[in-house]
């Protein structure tokens, strides 16, 4: 039996999702889409700007797709050994123990519930958006319960069609994706060229190859603006905790990553040198660096570039609804990989077992994918009504936490395989170098970052006051509070299920070492493989392990 057809046969059974769901093709359209392009530029490429980024901006873009590529890399090589949809929660606990493992995948969770917040408002916002632009003209955009409330709506539809089966929600991405890639390349593609005919706004900058060249910037400001751009491509995981639904658990997932984040970069570069040259990065009118502009920039940019004639409100049209279906199809997707990662964790004892129920029909979790639903919601509400500007400070505070789960993926990389590292230069440099780099990138931008997001004068609202939390930057509160709050969990559930924190259900384990053949015995046998398979012969380029022992 080969590796892939024994990983098969595995995971995806003992956790009885659906196998053979996703190929490349929708696995690629999964990451992409769970990172929502229009909706992350949009809310995000203003504050890189304001940041102190400026004109720098397309150079914080490429420094940020660095570590992310290093990062999805070391997802690859760790997937091909153990395509387990917990991913980062399983391989942290195989690599540092379960401790560890539990708090890797609280971030996922808490990262994925935290956005839903962000993502729901965005959604629920663009939904009068549209309805003003097809000519249903009404004023309740700006309306913070009647967003409130669609963005609930957003939610709730979202997590039912999740709950409907991974197919059924790859069908409505394909759509919704094609779309949103489209108005983007529309909208960069209309900017360039009113630039280069000199029929821009009088703010508009030529483009220049040196803004990608990250100079003339403090190691504070550079910090800060890459974990916001950081949160830009945040998202392509998703296609690797859908790994255990593809059509080749072992490999496809990890292709699918890498090819997402390059996507990414190309359409973030071709949108943000568009954006930056069309609309300067001044603190007046439609520049970038306004601090109104910052919670949507297509908003801000859209009616100077496109106009008043009949073209001009189709273009307003297709841009209203790229970001609408971008939010909401993220949504979709950010519930979708969250929802795996807690079935994961129920399935090893890590969470209540309840999260691992399984809907028969359609082959989905069912108290994860709804209870993320509900937990969303209610998050959502609760932030809404402390103050519509704490949102503001959620993107920051999410990078914070993406920042340390990525960061620990790619060291739990280097550590699984530390026995093989110095076999090949292509182990050294795929499962060694790059993982190790992004992850010491990532740690260093938390540190950084976490040091300007704890002044109170980091965040102001539109009414020019600190956004704060107990007189501290409410980023910064946000991000290590919901880290607290993960660690306050975990204790409860060792409590209630010590079994797992114990290293009966997920021991640690080294991958590497000079024999073809997996220690006997369940536990010992990584997630992705059957139970019981005591020996499985591997090629030299299979990227699996030749050995796991438990330690």
């Amino acid at each position: 039996m080969s590796v892939n057809a024994v990983a098969e046969s595995g995971t995806a059974k003992q956790k009885g999702l659906r196998s053979g769901a996703l190929g490349l093709l929708g696995s690629v359209v999964v990451g992409t889409a769970s990172v929502a392009p229009a909706y992350s530029l949009a809310a995000s490429l203003g504050l890189v700007v304001a940041a102190g980024a400026g004109l720098k901006a397309p150079a914080i873009i490429l420094l940020a797709f660095l570590p992310m590529f290093c990062i999805a890399m070391a997802y690859k090589e760790l997937n091909s050994a153990e395509p387990d949809c917990g991913t980062t929660f399983t391989w942290s606990s195989r690599a540092f123990g379960p401790r560890s493992g539990w708090m890797g995948g609280w971030m996922i969770i808490a990262s994925d519930v935290i956005v839903m917040a962000n993502l729901a408002a965005i959604a629920g916002s663009y939904s009068f958006e549209l309805a003003n632009q097809v000519g249903l003209h009404n004023t309740l955009s700006s309306s913070t319960l009647a967003s409130t409330i669609a963005g609930v709506a957003w939610i709730a539809i979202m997590a039912w069609i999740c709950y409907r089966g991974i197919e059924f929600s790859a069908k409505i991405q394909y759509v919704l994706l094609g779309i949103e890639l489209l108005t983007l390349l529309v909208f960069a593609g209309t900017a360039l060229f009113r630039v280069f005919a000199h029929h821009a706004v009088s703010t508009a900058v030529r483009p220049s190859l040196s803004w990608l060249l990250p100079t003339g910037m403090s190691a504070g400001t550079l910090a800060s603006a890459l974990l916001i751009a950081v949160f830009i491509y945040w998202g392509w995981d998703s296609a690797v905790a859908s790994n255990e639904e593809t059509d080749d658990p072992g490999r496809t997932p990890g292709r699918a990553a890498l090819l997402s984040t390059v996507l990414l970069l190309i359409t973030y570069l071709v949108v943000t040198y568009a954006a930056v040259a069309f609309a300067g990065v001044g603190t007046d009118g439609i520049g970038l660096g306004n601090s109104t502009n910052a919670a949507d920039v297509f908003a801000a940019i859209g009616p100077a570039l496109y106009g008043d004639s009949f073209i001009g409100h189709l273009g307003m049209g297709l841009l209203s609804i790229s970001i609408l279906t971008s939010s909401a199809l993220s949504t979709q997707t950010t519930i979708l990989p969250t929802a795996r990662t807690a079935l994961s964790m129920a399935t090893h004892g890590a969470m209540p077992k309840k999260f691992a129920t399984i809907a028969p029909k359609f082959l989905t979790p069912t108290w994860s994918t709804l209870g993320m639903g509900v937990l969303s919601i209610a998050f959502f509400l609760g932030m809404t009504a402390i103050s519509p500007s704490i949102l503001l400070a959620l993107i920051g505070a999410i990078g914070l936490l993406i920042a340390l789960y990525y960061g620990m993926t790619g060291f739990a990389c280097v550590w699984l395989y530390r026995r093989t590292l110095t076999s090949s230069p292509r182990n050294l440099m795929m499962r060694g170098v790059l993982p190790m780099f992004g992850g010491l990138s990532l740690m260093a931008m938390f540190g950084f970052a976490l040091v300007q997001y704890a002044k109170p004068d980091y965040l102001v609202d539109d009414a020019g006051n600190n956004v704060t939390l107990f007189g501290i930057g409410a980023v910064a509160v946000v991000g290590m509070g919901t880290l607290a709050v993960g660690a306050v969990l975990m204790v409860i559930q060792q409590l209630v299920n010590p079994a797992f924190f114990r290293g009966e259900t997920l021991p640690k384990q080294v991958w590497g070492g000079t024999t073809s053949s997996f220690v006997e015995g369940p536990l010992a046998v990584p997630a992705g493989l059957a139970a019981g398979v005591a020996s499985v012969e591997l090629g030299p380029d299979s990227g699996v392990p030749d050995r796991v022992a438990v330690v």
